[in-house]
């Protein structure tokens, strides 16, 4: 179930925080609470991704992207994502979520997200790539640029983010035939063995 509640207590906590350029990072303090566990009762990894949803919401509203996508009509999505997993977050845990968007290529936006324990160790951390869309299709950055009232270039993007760019490009899409589901014939063999 997505979190209602504090979405509505960001982003009520996020309207009365300064507003963020377009490059600056937005810093939220949560708490690991029994309904974000998983068996081990420490943070799920699906309940992370939306909490980094929750982020990147906040950081749209401090940035003032909001307004321009509610004025334009335009939505966000996820175009992909790559986690990695380094300490677990048990229950009742504090932890500190930091998002940026760190630069943009023709067609994305790639944002950065990271939680952090109150030791200072990085749990988790995130590199998503996103897109603007219409109607149509995807919104070229360049275009949301100039409709935010912004005049800037995207930084140059890190080496390990132009790796990741370059890995996802050569990934097959839609996915190979042979990764496809098993035909119910194939399922049956399987299962009587």
């Amino acid at each position: 179930m997505y979190p209602i509640v504090r979405l509505l207590k960001d982003a009520a906590l996020a309207s009365r925080q300064p507003r963020l350029g377009p490059l600056e990072t937005h810093v939220s303090r949560h708490h690991c609470w029994p309904w974000d566990l998983d068996i081990w009762l420490e943070l799920n990894n699906g309940r992370t991704l939306t909490l980094y949803d929750l982020g990147r919401t906040m950081l749209t509203l401090r940035t003032g992207l909001a307004g321009v996508l509610k004025r334009e009509g335009w939505a966000v999505a996820v175009a992909g994502a790559s986690v990695r997993y380094r300490r677990r977050i048990k229950a009742m845990e504090r932890f500190e979520m930091k998002s940026r968007a760190i630069g943009w290529d023709d067609r994305f936006i790639y944002v950065e997200q990271g939680m952090w324990k109150a030791n200072g160790e990085c749990a988790n951390h995130a590199l998503l790539r996103t897109v603007v869309t219409d109607k149509n299709g995807i919104v070229p950055p360049e275009r949301v640029i100039k409709a935010w009232g912004q005049d800037i270039q995207s930084p140059d993007l890190p080496d390990w983010v132009k790796a990741w760019i370059a890995a996802e490009d050569q990934r097959p899409w839609p996915p190979m035939e042979d990764a496809a589901p098993a035909q119910k014939s194939d399922v049956r063999l399987a299962s009587a063995s």
